[in-house]
């Protein structure tokens, strides 16, 4: 067992979760198709994460240290701290140039950025269910009318299903 491999996949967990068990999918899937780390030793370090006071996401450390002791429990609390403190760093490092008209435009255009990204996955995943224009007008159409508050929401859902239907 590679210890920077080891350290890696708890670090890539960690960086993909939002918190808590968030990581435990990932490290599952990777432990476990290593060899590494039993489904015993998961319910284990899940149980030991319940059982003991503090955050949810402590339970890796006790699968770090069930699966490879006292340097596999090290590893795994440096992998799940890394990316709360680095994101404390890239705040810190914000607060300081966020009134320059530099940092401004680069936060416009990010948001412009992840706008797009977001409006485009949107609509592939929209079409890849069959949703096209037409549905997309009767939901337009629905909410503009649920916006004037003169039409029950009933109602507007019965419109909407004739609509849909013809």
């Amino acid at each position: 067992m590679s210890l920077l491999l080891y350290f890696w996949l708890f670090l890539k967990a960690s960086l993909i979760s939002t918190g808590g068990f968030g990581n435990l999918p990932s490290l599952h899937a990777d432990l476990t198709s290593r060899g590494w780390a039993s489904d015993r030793q998961f319910a284990e370090a899940l149980t030991i994460g319940q059982l003991s006071p503090g955050p949810n996401g402590l339970w890796a450390i006790s699968l770090g240290y069930l699966t490879r002791g006292i340097p596999g429990s090290a590893l795994a609390l440096f992998a799940i701290t890394l990316p709360p403190l680095f994101i404390l760093l890239i705040e810190r490092a914000y607060r300081r140039v966020e009134g320059h008209p530099a940092s401004l435009g680069f936060m416009r255009g990010l948001t412009l950025a992840v706008s797009g990204i977001f409006f485009i996955v949107m609509l592939t995943l929209l079409r890849s269910q069959g949703v096209g224009v037409k549905s997309v007008a009767i939901a337009a159409s629905a909410i503009a009318l649920a916006l004037t508050r003169r039409i029950p929401i009933v109602a507007i859902i019965a419109l909407a299903g004739v609509a849909g239907y013809l």
